[in-house]
């Protein structure tokens, strides 16, 4: 065991020793770690967690586990790990655990280091899990930071240039790069090597699909996991439901699908967004749309004749919206009107709608920009809703339509 964890000390010293970009985040880094409470980083697989922990704990004497580690598994012992532990970080103040998710009755251990006033910061790239160990053995113990794949802001930090504050010289390059993260995302492992993109993500969506989600549920048809994975994020920010993609996939049946579904889900590879609706009951029945956690899967994966820069555009507002703390089933939803027409997010304050938002990536046409001011302003109409803004590639203005004023942003504004 000791060979083990100064093996992992080698390991944490080498990584704190890397250069990494400072993310943005809205919380104060220093204040949660003076709380006594267990600071829980989650997300996706590779978008930087346990940088994220290590850049909180650079500067502090922590402990550090790796459970993305099968010799560590295989030599747990609880008790001696804790004497070992002080034996290689001597006098340490805090305890990083990477991955906890890996390892078996992880929340009643955690719960236990808790009782005894260990310091813990955690990573996790389990929704289900975490959320539900989190939420029963854990109640009211913890403090959680969601992370995602680099933002539009921080891509443009790792280039050196402030979105925000761009000058006339640095126009062009800033285009380029609005339109590269659009179409490849923003996982911190490609952003500088972008044409390992491709590559690199459809490894790492294999190996969510058959390590976090076929291994760990002991999916039996791995094939039929797989086929509706790649249905799925072929069909990203379109409507679908359990019914029509058993018919579609073939698969054994509804319930077998809806499962599948949710799996996917758990390594936050894909989300499901509601159709918003005041009466609950029919808002489960509606379809939902399918949204993919960095559009350069899309790129990696799906199976695609076109660039489809709308929906390729309308993802990354969604994961923006997530970024911002919008919560799918609470605050975050799409909504259609009596007559078929369609706004792409409703973002809701408890019981107040407090803003609409539509997609389109290009509205130089009088067509298309009529069709999208229109279903907007129905929604609005039947939502009660007067804060209305259309996110495009690069439009900026203000249309008057009906006593409504829609502001059109693009996206690096919005």
């Amino acid at each position: 065991m000791k060979t083990i964890i100064l093996n992992q000390r080698k390991e944490r010293d080498e990584l704190v020793s890397r250069p990494y970009l400072t993310r943005h985040d809205s919380h104060d880094m220093d204040i949660l770690l003076s709380s006594h409470l267990i600071k829980l980083i989650t997300g996706p697989r590779r978008v930087g967690k346990s940088t994220q922990a290590l850049l909180m704990l650079k500067d502090k004497n922590f402990a550090y586990l790796n459970f993305d580690n099968q010799p560590l598994l295989d030599a747990w012992d609880a008790n001696l790990v804790m004497r070992t532990l002080d034996d290689v970080f001597p006098g340490y103040e805090y305890i990083l655990l990477d991955e906890v998710q890996n390892l078996p009755s992880w929340d009643l251990w955690v719960s236990e280091l808790y009782r005894q006033g260990k310091n813990l910061v955690i990573t996790g790239s389990n929704a289900k899990m975490l959320s539900s160990e989190m939420a029963t053995v854990l109640t009211g113990k913890y403090l959680q930071v969601e992370m995602f794949p680099f933002s539009l802001e921080e891509f443009f930090d790792w280039h050196k240039l402030d979105l925000h504050a761009l000058e006339e010289s640095h126009k062009t390059e800033a285009s380029v790069l609005i339109d590269d993260y659009m179409r490849n995302g923003g996982y911190p492992e490609v952003v500088a090597s972008r044409q390992l993109t491709r590559g690199y993500l459809d490894t790492l969506f294999d190996s969510i699909v058959w390590k976090d989600v076929a291994k760990r549920h002991n999916v039996r048809n791995i094939t039929d996991l797989n086929d509706l994975a790649l249905y799925l994020v072929s069909n990203f920010c379109n409507p679908i439901s359990a019914n029509e993609l058993a018919i579609e996939l073939g698969l054994s049946s509804v319930n077998t699908t809806k499962k599948f579904m949710d799996y996917l889900h758990e390594p936050y590879l894909f989300y499901y967004l509601p159709r918003y609706n005041n009466k609950l009951k029919l808002m489960k029945k509606a379809p939902r749309k399918v949204y993919v956690v960095d559009n350069g899967f899309v790129a990696a994966k799906a199976f695609s004749l076109s660039d489809n820069l709308g929906r390729l555009l309308e993802n990354q507002v969604f994961i923006e919206l997530m970024r911002r703390g919008y919560d799918v089933d609470k605050t975050l939803f799409y909504y259609r009107s009596r007559n078929d027409k369609e706004t792409d997010f409703v973002l809701r304050h408890g019981t107040h709608i407090e803003r609409l938002i539509q997609v389109c990536y290009d509205m130089s046409n009088p067509k298309t920009e009529r069709r999208e001011v229109d279903s907007l302003i129905e929604c609005a109409e039947e939502l009660k809703c007067n804060n209305l803004v259309i996110v495009t590639n690069n439009d900026t203005r203000i249309i008057e339509k009906n006593g409504y004023k829609i502001s059109v942003v693009p996206i690096a504004s919005f």
